[in-house]
């Protein structure tokens, strides 16, 4: 149960923000949106880092001086895969009503790299533990709530009732449960590959920040920007050596 609990939060955290739709009157303030956009880069870097491609790295230590080489080879995966999938769906971006597609497609690695984390528990290599995976869920599910946000505020500003607007909010996150499940299940499949996926997930959330999150939150006075990605970053560094 506390597994299945692990895999919710992200979803939980998108949940939470669709429901600012029925709290909030007009759209989120953009100062606003910027320092919370950059509080979840530097989070999800954070995480990125010392929840996957560290210990990516440490699962490959039987290589020797060129451990290096699967988590590599994961980053560069992940990031190539997001590549081609912005690719095909950029003609659409700017159609509002695709714009939860766009989001669930980018909520896949989250899902993921929960999923991953799990396994890795699961597999007992003693790489993760259930309060590290912890925090990364965590972490996740605190840059889901201005995702959730987003698009339910913008399905309302164009016409859309709230409930029609929560409820897609919160369906574009169920993709993340869904696709950290579909990882544990094939955990014996995994165990093989392990240091891959560690990275590839990481490859993924990474291609998203750089792509998304940084571009959206950026302004012509970056300083904001930079002090809300440094607090983010160091709260998932902390949450993820203090519970490690």
């Amino acid at each position: 149960m506390k597994y299945i609990m692990l895999g919710l939060y992200p979803f939980i955290g998108t949940t939470i923000g669709a429901s600012f739709v029925f709290i909030l009157k007009r759209q989120i303030n953009k100062k606003i949106e910027r320092i919370i956009l950059g509080l979840s880069s530097g989070v999800m870097l954070s995480a990125s880092f010392f929840s996957l491609l560290l210990p990516s790295i440490e699962l490959s230590s039987n290589l020797g001086k060129l451990q290096f080489l699967p988590s590599c080879f994961g980053l560069a995966l992940g990031i190539f895969l997001f590549v081609l999938i912005d690719k095909i769906i950029y003609k659409y971006q700017k159609n509002y009503f695709l714009m939860p597609v766009v989001v669930t497609l980018h909520n896949i690695p989250e899902g993921m790299a929960v999923g991953v984390a799990i396994a890795s528990i699961l597999l007992r290599n003693n790489l993760m533990t259930y309060t590290s995976v912890l925090a990364l869920s965590i972490g996740i599910a605190i840059q889901n709530i201005p995702e959730g946000a987003i698009i339910s505020m913008t399905l309302k500003s164009k016409g859309r009732s709230k409930f029609k607007s929560f409820l897609i909010g919160v369906l574009s996150g169920v993709v993340e449960p869904f696709s950290s499940l579909v990882t544990i299940i094939f955990t014996n499949i995994i165990s093989t590959i392990l240091p891959y996926t560690l990275a590839l997930s990481a490859g993924a959330m990474i291609y998203v920040i750089i792509e998304e999150l940084i571009p959206n939150a950026y302004q012509e006075n970056s300083k904001g920007l930079i002090v809300s990605f440094t607090i983010g970053f160091i709260l998932m560094m902390i949450l993820d050596v203090m519970l490690g």
